[in-house]
């Protein structure tokens, strides 16, 4: 009663005032028939408000989405059922969808003449510039009574999850390091020592299928042996994005960390079309989500959006390289990289160490950086000097650059890498023959 009360509308309460009113002055004046009209005129709301509070209305709400992930800038539809299931009519009903301000306005829709066996449909579009995972819901109602004396409210608890992944952009296809790129099971190996069963076996990796154990191998080394020959060679790649908040500028979507994200995101995807089995890292490790396991590359890479989906900005001054020691060496390594300093040299070294081929976009960061902005002369114009000295492979990534003209610069830089490497191991031959 004490929720119905606190719900009188407007009407409701000046209603109630005027009736006590009326007996009051039918009290001062001596007028026993004002005396009843003013009872009758403050009953309504409070008879109302306590049949409204009695009221049990069963609705029900199923709501979806679809589709579920979608690309920043495209809509997504939300579709609302809503039934009553009770036999109670009710008056007219206000609904609210509760959605995130990034996704657009509030939908509100208002029913009227809900009986029992009652069933409305209804939809409205979201739509999000900004990449992330949100949740729609839950929606709240208000129920009135026929009069608009009373008005209470009511929530479902039911919500749905959208996830908005960054743009991508098409990308050509460039040399990334030479057809055996990656690490598999069925790479070329020599058999100069050992016993063909210990080359037909390799140790355990997170991810492998339970059923490739080798327990006779793994007896006899003490440790979970898997076999080689039923898994089939596939390329492998690791991409690495640095999300620290030190290493990049700007804010929002207009924020260096951003296209960093946008741009990690492309590569995925072109790295999934050309078969690639590719795991994301982050300065804070590796995402178990999109860790190298068996699955066909649309999975693989709508993995890896998601992860990229939800990728956020974090305080560590360091990057965690100990993912590092679970990575085979001879893989392909990408890496999206912010503002870094000589503090951060070690580091990009084990990475390429790591790697049998390391390249990297370098984020012009200071290009991000708003104008006049304090501290603006501490931030470096590109990691690529760095990077280059390391051993990486790397180009420059500005603000109003194309992605794809970027990356086929990548390409050139290292198809002339390769030649260089190989007329350097031709020209002792060659001074040997002569």
């Amino acid at each position: 009663m004490r929720e119905a009360l606190s719900g009188l509308t407007v009407r409701g309460r000046a209603f109630l005032a005027a009736g006590i009113t009326a007996v009051v002055c039918a009290v001062l004046l001596g007028q026993p028939t004002l005396t009843r009209v003013g009872v009758l005129v403050a009953a309504l709301p409070l008879l109302t408000a306590l049949a409204l509070g009695r009221s049990r209305y069963r609705l029900a709400l199923v709501r979806s989405v679809g589709p579920q992930t979608v690309t920043a800038g495209q809509p997504a539809t939300v579709q609302l059922t809503m039934t009553n299931e009770g036999r109670t009519p009710s008056g007219v009903l206000m609904l609210e969808d509760h959605v995130p301000y990034v996704l657009g306005t509030r939908p509100r829709f208002v029913l009227d003449g809900i009986g029992h066996g009652w069933r409305r449909h209804a939809t409205y579009q979201v739509r999000s510039d900004v990449r992330g995972r949100y949740e729609i819901g839950p929606m709240s109602v208000r129920v009135s009574d026929p009069f608009g004396l009373v008005e209470l409210g009511r929530s479902f608890r039911s919500t749905a999850s959208l996830t908005v992944t960054p743009r991508t952009v098409p990308l050509p296809p460039i040399p990334l390091g030479g057809a055996w790129t990656g690490s598999g099971d069925n790479r070329p190996r020599a058999f100069a020592i050992g016993s063909a069963e210990d080359v037909t076996v390799r140790e355990y990796r997170r991810g492998d299928d339970l059923r490739r154990v080798h327990w006779r191998s793994s007896a006899r080394m003490g440790e979970l042996m898997v076999r080689r020959e039923e898994q089939p060679w596939q390329s492998r790649a690791t991409l690495f994005v640095d999300n620290r908040l030190s290493a990049h500028q700007g804010q929002g979507i207009a924020s260096s960390l951003e296209a960093a994200v946008s741009a990690a995101a492309s590569i995925a995807v072109h790295l999934g079309q050309r078969g690639f089995t590719v795991r994301l890292v982050t300065a804070s490790g590796d995402d178990l989500s999109t860790s190298w396991h068996t699955r066909d590359a649309e999975l693989n890479t709508r993995a890896m959006l998601e992860a990229l989906a939800v990728v956020l900005p974090v305080t560590n001054a360091r990057i965690d390289t100990g993912w590092l020691a679970e990575s085979t060496h001879g893989g392909l390594l990408l890496a999206v990289i912010g503002a870094i300093t000589d503090s951060d040299g070690p580091m990009l070294r084990r990475m390429h160490h790591h790697a049998g081929s390391a390249l990297a976009l370098a984020l012009d960061v200071s290009a991000w950086s708003p104008t006049g902005a304090a501290g603006l002369g501490s931030v470096p114009n590109s990691a690529r000097p760095l990077l280059v000295r390391q051993g990486w492979r790397a180009v420059t990534l500005r603000p109003r650059d194309r992605l794809d003209m970027v990356w086929q610069d990548l390409g050139r830089t290292s198809a002339h890498a390769a030649r260089a490497g190989a007329s350097q191991e031709i020209r002792p031959v060659a001074e040997g023959a002569r």
